[in-house]
């Protein structure tokens, strides 16, 4: 059964989990579709003003969720494995894009949301799926990423980041340790999904702090190099692991010009057809 958009927030089944979700804008079939993919200790919530800010920049309906062990759904099934990221991409998210009544559109993705939006459009034969945006996405393990990820476990041991999570997701424990653990697992210094972006046939524009303290440069380089679609990619200054909160305004340009030229670029194809 597809969701009832004019509902505007509910709950959808998908990797047999239920699953918080809400909408803004235009419905899948009226426009095309922004689906986001949070971060991960991120959740629906978390995304505050920005999906409206989106909507309203691009004219696309824009649809956001919170993965199993986020926000107000249900909690995941810990330990996760060292692929959760591939298994979030392959088997649970077609089941949401499917649920929601997707038409066409746009995966956008945070952090391990960006990896996980990557992942799909690299694996899954799913041609509703026009393009990317990534926003410091991850391919593989940097030390330097790690060593950011053992501070911030120590930062929620300490009961500040504790206390901040508590605000926004149902149990902060269990949302910490399902990433936290996953990440500082010894196998997962091995981890590398790169060989998805060999697969890519769709446009991406990628976006990435300079001062990103989870992720070198190499990450978007990575991309950029072995991608066979056009990459698109926007550097920012004086900006961390997340481009939306530390520089919104020039996100939402990059974004409303990169969708505005892929309308444009489908608008065309077809009048040639």
């Amino acid at each position: 059964m597809v969701l009832d958009w004019a509902q505007g927030r509910g709950r959808v089944q998908a990797g047999g989990k239920s699953l918080e979700w809400a909408c803004w804008g235009n419905a899948p079939g009226e426009a095309p579709t922004l689906v986001l993919l949070h971060e991960g200790l991120g959740c629906l919530g978390l995304w505050r003003d920005f999906p409206e800010q989106l909507a309203q920049a691009t004219g696309f309906g824009v649809f956001a969720y919170s993965r199993a062990g986020y926000g107000q759904s249900d909690p995941a099934d810990l330990p996760r494995p060292v692929d959760y990221m591939t298994r979030e991409a392959v088997d649970v998210l077609p089941q949401v894009l499917d649920a929601m009544g997707f038409h066409r559109g746009v995966l956008m993705g945070h952090s391990d949301g960006a990896t996980i939006a990557a992942i799909h459009a690299g694996s899954v034969s799913d041609h509703r799926v026009r393009a990317l945006v990534l926003m410091a996405p991850h391919f593989f393990t940097e030390a330097m990423g790690l060593k950011s990820i053992e501070a911030a476990r120590d930062a929620f041991d300490a009961g500040e980041l504790r206390e901040r999570m508590a605000r926004w997701h149902a149990d902060a424990e269990h949302t910490f340790r399902g990433w936290n653990d996953a990440w500082l697992n010894p196998d997962f210094h091995d981890w590398n999904v790169a060989e998805v972006i060999d697969y890519l046939r769709i446009p991406a524009l990628a976006i990435q702090g300079r001062q990103d303290q989870y992720g070198t440069l190499k990450q978007i380089d990575e991309l950029a190099e072995r991608s066979y679609a056009p990459v698109d990619t926007l550097i920012l200054d004086e900006c961390r692991h997340a481009p939306h909160q530390d520089k919104p305004q020039e996100v939402l340009d990059a974004v409303a010009e990169f969708t505005a030229r892929l309308e444009r670029i489908e608008a065309a194809e077809v009048e040639m057809g």
